[in-house]
């Protein structure tokens, strides 16, 4: 009889996204949750004891080299994102990296160099595309009953959510806003449902009015660091593709706006899409059609964030099809790479 496989699993960075991956990986038979290392011993302690891991390490290069892992994620602020997955890669481990993939597009090319070279798996942490409505809307794109896609909105916006924790307004050490935080999944669930097109152009603005001064608006999550906040507010950016398309994105952590918005919209030649609530828009029988789907998973069977762990785990183990390739987490950096150098050049840049 056969050995049953079992994935040994480490995690580089043990705060909050970390613990949402642990929570979906316990209770997988094929998954055995080693080790973990983070530069705040107490909060893996917890962890620890929450999740029966016993390898603990405040440097993960030992404990890549100690534990020898199966797979790694690595959930680390943006800044170690690279550097954390080339250690794993090197060491011999697959990696999932959280979004978005990299600093930028030279330090997620490097990435992917390294994990081809040592022939280990490279997967970006994409849970959007795993939604049943991006689904929907993909299959509509892939069957060809939407024609050509030429333009598609995205709008990731929230009216006062800038978060007080971690360091999600440091450009340092996450890249920046909420284009590179928030904007990035809807980026990466419209970017695939569209069918993954390479990008050629992109132009953008960034505006910053709010949140590097104090407030006192009562809002969900008030009294961030204001003091050193250098990322932008909102952001606005178009992306043009090799096939003609147009993609056009808006993210705030702080716009006046009535209320949180997210969603996007797809326009092709023969029929339009919308995401939330998913609906496909197109002429029939002399007539405007609007239709919806009669009934889409919900619930557990819809959980996003576990179709992802699974999937990485069965890319892994058995070599099952990733959803969320590394070279879809190049394009969507370049994209966001090339909205932020244009805002900063004041024009349209090439994305090459």
């Amino acid at each position: 009889m056969a050995k049953k496989k079992t994935l040994r699993y480490a995690f580089i960075g043990a705060g909050g996204i970390a613990g949402a991956h642990m929570r979906y990986l316990k209770d997988m038979e094929d998954v055995e949750m080693v080790a973990m290392a983070d530069i705040s011993k107490p909060g893996m302690e917890a962890k620890a004891q929450q999740f029966g891991i016993d390898g603990i390490y405040t440097d993960y290069h030992k404990m890549l080299a100690e534990v020898k892992p199966d797979a790694v994620s690595v959930c680390t602020p943006n800044g170690a994102h690279a550097e954390a997955s080339i250690a794993a890669s090197t060491a011999g481990a697959h990696v999932l990296v959280e979004k978005p993939m990299a600093m930028n597009a030279t330090e997620a090319k490097k990435m992917i160099s390294v994990a081809t070279k040592k022939r280990r798996k490279l997967v970006i942490g994409f849970q959007y595309r795993y939604d049943p409505k991006t689904t929907f809307i993909k299959e509509a794109v892939d069957s060809g009953r939407m024609g050509k896609v030429v333009y598609a909105r995205i709008q990731a916006l929230r009216r006062r959510g800038i978060p007080n924790w971690g360091v999600f307004g440091r450009k340092d050490l996450q890249g920046g806003g909420p284009l590179i935080d928030i904007g990035v999944h809807a980026l990466e669930m419209t970017h695939f449902a569209m069918g993954s097109p390479k990008p050629v152009a992109a132009s953008g603005s960034t505006f910053t009015y709010l949140g590097d001064r104090k407030s006192n608006v009562a809002s969900q999550w008030p009294n961030w660091d204001h003091k050193n906040y250098t990322v932008e507010d909102l952001a606005i950016g178009q992306i043009r593709f090799d096939n003609g398309a147009i993609l056009a994105i808006e993210a705030s952590f702080a716009a006046h706006i009535e209320k949180d918005v997210w969603n996007f919209t797809v326009m092709g030649e023969k029929a339009g899409a919308n995401w939330d609530p998913p609906a496909l828009y197109s002429d029939d029988g002399g007539y405007m059609m609007n239709s919806q789907p009669n009934w889409l998973p919900s619930g557990p069977a819809a959980d996003i964030f576990a179709a992802k762990m699974r999937n990485f785990v069965e890319h892994c183990l058995y070599d099952k099809p990733t959803l969320a390739p590394a070279e879809h987490g190049l394009m969507v950096q370049k994209m966001l790479d090339g909205i932020y150098a244009s805002a900063a050049k004041g024009a349209e840049v090439k994305i090459r």
